[in-house]
């Protein structure tokens, strides 16, 4: 059966956007982007395409946080090393440091277990569930009646929907809530590491590279997906066996060249493009100046934290290279601002839409109290996101956060499991336990203290009556030094077994991260549902204002597609280079500037292995004809945000031709606005992936696996 996905209005689907590369486009959207899709150069069918029964796009996988895909009938998964990088540090340690040295299983009992709660989901359907979420919803609710009523509905439409064994199945808003969607996803359990290339090939150029151009950074890495015998999915056990996924992307033989077509196909996290001019100007002129020095001063701390401890140097890798990542793009991001205008460009699309519904009196009757509601709802926001910024930092202090996660745990298990939070179902168990089994290899007391104590001072800066008064209290009369000295939380098997234990055993408990958890539950629970209140209130003004830009939208021939929110998206392009005053970007980077980027020193510390070949120009079978060397990384004007990283990219046959893995500092604004003059993003080059796995890391027994003849 072929999904098409009906939308709740047809303004969805009239037309192509102004540049065929904007646009993070839903399966279903393929019909009527058809004739667009075809002049850009796409060879397979349209409809097709958006078949999520048939490759390419069920042979996408999502990572939970990360995109991916099949690329063998054997179930092996192609994704960025960054990606893969959280379970390299896990299995990493002093004289086993896979974080430099890499990873290659030579046969399948070698692969080793991934970061515990890693899962690969696999797209099986994505449905319109709008009447069934919306069933009850009327405007005489309150706010905190409304989120719950819409709460209650998407609980009951995911129970239904995952009666079905080992389905992890969401329901998510699309146009603030005028259109949902019921995503549907088979979950592996059991994902082991296969292959990541040396911290010098997989991380080359580190963060002073990150988010630049030009690029060679040989961003890849491989995890396989594993079953019970029967083919169910099951946790991780000996006797599992490789996943035989239904459909796998061929690795393509035909080079990239320069103009040609290219999809992007995964599951983008977050975007902002349909926010108001005022939340927009709040977050730039506000909230990313905080939160940029937060994360600098978060990084900073760690890294004179675990100066001279190897071992916590390991341990703390991951968290800090997320750390590093983000700030950076947020400086890209507040340039980026700048540089497209972008508030002016809010407020010019803002003042135009105010215009078109004040024209007409049905138009005023129908969208004038949401958008005075939603402007009032904005404001009321806007503080209690720049104090959340700073009270989220006590998140940061691994065992106050597990603390506060296993009470809350036993208080939901108080009730009936379909009236729990989010997050705190019974379906929710084994991912709770995985998140603080990780714990044991990602924590450092020393390390965590520092952290905490950092984090307090920030969370000092918030207006007294904001924060948690019996908190600040137990924290004072406990003392930082009994704090960590009396705590059994450092313990996984300790931390685990709290999950089986009521909430009066926490009430009575001496533990002093547990004694904090207890004191801060009433008033974070308070904030809770204040914020609730809040959120259903937002819901029923946006959804409506979304009504009417979507109405403005057709009255003028465009089209609008929602913004991303972790579904499966596809989004299509062409390889391309950019100019602008006095620089011009090819759209291939190659072996020669790798060579000439390495110093044997820091970040730019290729394998004496992979710099002899490329000195020697021993590229074998991957030499472009056109460049006459060995390509590495390419640009292209594809559409994506974080959650594409490791996203596969495909040529018109819907072929392997790379991996997305980032983007250029000065266009990672488009997560606000597209704009196709400074918009790209940057792949891996699949012929570097499949040199260095032949001449580098000789990882034939991958190479035949994936059909690549050699």
């Amino acid at each position: 059966m072929r999904h098409t996905l009906l939308l709740a209005t047809t303004a969805l689907l009239l037309s192509a956007p102004a540049f065929a590369e904007e646009g993070m486009w839903l399966p279903g959207q393929t019909p009527a982007l058809g004739d667009k899709l075809k002049q850009a150069g796409l060879e397979l069918s349209p409809a097709d395409l958006g078949d999520l029964k048939t490759a390419p796009l069920n042979a996408i996988v999502s990572l939970g946080g990360c995109s991916a895909s099949f690329v063998s009938p054997e179930g092996l998964v192609a994704t960025n090393h960054h990606c893969v990088y959280g379970s390299i540090q896990y299995n990493s340690k002093p004289g086993q440091d896979y974080l430099t040295d890499g990873f290659l299983a030579q046969t399948n009992a070698d692969e080793v277990q991934a970061a515990p709660g890693s899962r690969i989901f696999v797209i099986e359907d994505l449905r319109d569930v709008t009447a069934a979420m919306t069933k009850g919803v009327t405007s005489k609710l309150s706010g905190l009646d409304r989120y719950n009523r819409l709460e209650s509905n998407r609980k009951s439409l995911i129970s239904e929907c995952e009666k079905q064994a080992n389905r992890r199945c969401d329901v998510r808003p699309y146009f603030g809530g005028q259109t949902y969607f019921l995503q549907q996803q088979l979950e592996i359990k059991d994902v082991r590491l296969v292959y990541a290339p040396a911290g010098g090939i997989g991380n080359f150029g580190g963060e002073t590279d990150n988010w630049q151009w030009p690029r060679h950074t040989g961003d890849f890495g491989f995890y396989r997906a594993y079953v019970a015998p029967d083919g169910s999915s099951a946790p991780y056990s000996a006797s599992n066996v490789p996943y035989k996924p239904k459909s796998w992307l061929k690795i393509a033989d035909k080079p990239l060249e320069e103009g040609d077509f290219v999809m992007v196909a995964g599951f983008p996290g977050v975007t902002q493009r349909h926010w108001t001019a005022a939340e927009v100007r709040h977050n730039f002129e506000q909230v990313y100046a905080i939160d940029q020095q937060l994360r600098a001063d978060y990084s900073d701390a760690i890294i004179k934290a675990v100066a001279g401890n190897k071992d916590a140097e390991i341990k703390y890798a991951s968290i800090l290279k997320g750390s590093d990542n983000y700030k950076k793009k947020l400086l890209g991001e507040i340039a980026g601002a700048d540089a497209i205008d972008l508030l002016g460009r809010k407020d010019r699309a803002d003042a135009d839409f105010r215009v078109w519904v004040a024209a007409d009196p049905a138009r005023t009757r129908q969208y004038g109290k949401a958008l005075a509601d939603l402007d009032a709802l904005v404001a009321e926001s806007n503080q209690a996101r720049v104090d959340s910024l700073r009270l989220s930092t006590l998140g940061r202090a691994q065992l106050l956060s597990a603390a506060g996660t296993l009470y809350r745990w036993a208080k939901e298990r108080e009730k009936p499991d379909a009236q729990r939070e989010p997050g705190f179902q019974d379906r929710d168990r084994l991912s709770i336990r995985e998140r603080l089994t990780q714990i044991e290899r990602r924590f450092d007391p020393g390390v965590d203290r520092v952290l905490f104590e950092q984090a307090l001072g920030e969370y000092a800066k918030v207006a007294a009556d904001k924060r948690n008064a019996p908190l600040e209290a137990k924290i004072a009369a406990i003392g930082m030094d009994r704090m960590y000295a009396d705590t059994q939380l450092g313990d996984t098997a300790q931390r685990i077994g709290w999950m089986d234990k009521p909430a009066s055993a926490f009430e009575a408990s001496t533990d002093p991260f547990i004694q904090l958890a207890v004191a801060a539950y009433p008033g974070a629970k308070a904030d809770e549902d204040k914020a609730k209140e809040r959120a259903g209130r937002l819901q029923a003004a946006r959804s409506q204002v979304m009504a009417g830009q979507l109405a403005f939208a057709k009255s003028q021939g465009r089209t609008l597609y929602p913004d991303a929110n972790g579904s499966l998206r596809f989004t299509y392009g062409k390889v391309t280079g950019k100019q602008r005053d006095g620089l011009i970007w090819t759209p291939f980077t190659t072996a020669e500037g790798l060579v000439a980027k390495q110093t044997g020193r820091g970040e730019f510390d290729a394998p004496k292995a992979a710099i002899d070949k490329l000195k020697a120009r021993d590229f074998g079978s991957y030499t472009d004809a056109k460049l006459g060397t060995l390509p590495v990384n390419y640009l292209s004007t594809v559409d994506i945000t974080n959650g594409n990283s490791g996203s596969a990219t495909l040529n018109a046959r819907g072929e392997f031709v790379g991996l997305a893995f980032d983007g250029t500092l000065d266009g990672v604004v488009s997560d606000w606005s597209y704009d196709a003059a400074i918009n790209r993003t940057i792949h891996v080059d699949s012929r570097f992936m499949l040199w260095t796995m032949e001449k580098v890391d000789g990882a034939q027994r991958l190479l035949s696996e994936m059909g690549v003849a050699k």
